[in-house]
C-alpha cells in the first residue's frame, strides 16, 4: 500500500501528517511501515540527523541503472521499533526514475509513507521543478492519494486547480476558520478522510523532534481513517 500526502501550499502541515500516519500504521502493520521523505523535512519532526548518514532517495535516483538491487533497503534509516525512514538525502531529485521508485515502493509489503511536499497547480506544472514533478507523480499513482489541506479560501482555490485528484483530503483544522468540511467536498469532489486538530500538544512534540515516540492520542484518533 503506497500512501502519498501531498498539499497544493506550502505550510499546510503535510509532513506532520504524513509522519503520523506513518507512526500509526507501523504500530497497526506486523511488519511496520515506511516513511518516505520526498520533501526532506522529516529528520526535523522525528529528531533525526539533517545530514542523513546515506545517499538517501536523491542519490538512488541519480545512480540510474547501476543501483544495486536491495539499494533502496540499505537507505532505510530505524527511527523506533517498526518505523523506518527513506531520507530524501542531498542534490537535485532526478525525474527520470520517479515511476520507478514509486513502483517499487508500492510492492513493498509494508504501507509505505510518501511525505511528497507540494503538487505544482496546472499554470505551474510546465515550469515545475523537480521536487515538484517527483510530488506529481507520487501524488498521481499512489494507492491513497491524501491532499492535505488547510481550511482557507487561498488553499481550497489552490487545490480545485490542481493536475492531481485526491482519494481523498487530511482537512487541517483552525480555530476561525470559515470553511467546513462539506464546502471543501463539495469543491473538490472528494471526500475528507480525516479532519485533523491542530492543538498545543502536537505543536510541542513537532517542535521537540520526538513525534515518533510520543504521538499524541487526539493526533492518532485523527488520523484513524485517513487511509
Amino acid at each position: 500500500m503506497l500512501i502519498c500526502c501531498w498539499s497544493s501550499k506550502g505550510g499546510a502541515g503535510t509532513t506532520v501528517v504524513a509522519s503520523a500516519l506513518a507512526v500509526t500504521l507501523a504500530r497497526a502493520a506486523p511488519g511496520g511501515a515506511v516513511l518516505a521523505d520526498l520533501a526532506g523535512d522529516v529528520p526535523t519532526v522525528f529528531g533525526l540527523p539533517c545530514e542523513p548518514a546515506t545517499p538517501g532517495l536523491a542519490g538512488w535516483l541519480a545512480a540510474g541503472v547501476d543501483v544495486p538491487a536491495d539499494g533502496l533497503a540499505r537507505l532505510e534509516v530505524p527511527v523506533r521499533s517498526g518505523l523506518t525512514v527513506l531520507p530524501r538525502g542531498h542534490g537535485p531529485i532526478t525525474p527520470a526514475r520517479l515511476e520507478v521508485l514509486a513502483g517499487l515502493l508500492a510492492a513493498d509489503p509494508r504501507p509505505v509513507v510518501v511525505d511528497a511536499g507540494v503538487v505544482p497547480s496546472r499554470a505551474q506544472n510546465a515550469s515545475a521543478d523537480a521536487a515538484g514533478e517527483a510530488a506529481l507523480v507520487f501524488a498521481s499513482c499512489a494507492t491513497h492519494s491524501l491532499l492535505v489541506l488547510r481550511a482557507c479560501f487561498l488553499a481550497l482555490r489552490r487545490a480545485v486547480t490542481s493536475p492531481v485528484r485526491p482519494s481523498g483530503v487530511v482537512l487541517v483544522a483552525e480555530e476561525g476558520r470559515a470553511l467546513s468540511e462539506i464546502d471543501v467536498e463539495d469543491a473538490l469532489g472528494v471526500p475528507v478522510k480525516a479532519r485533523v486538530r491542530v492543538t498545543a500538544e502536537v505543536a510541542r512534540v513537532v517542535d521537540a523532534g520526538v513525534l515518533a515516540a510520543r504521538l499524541p492520542r487526539t493526533l492518532q484518533r485523527d488520523l484513524r481513517h485517513a487511509a
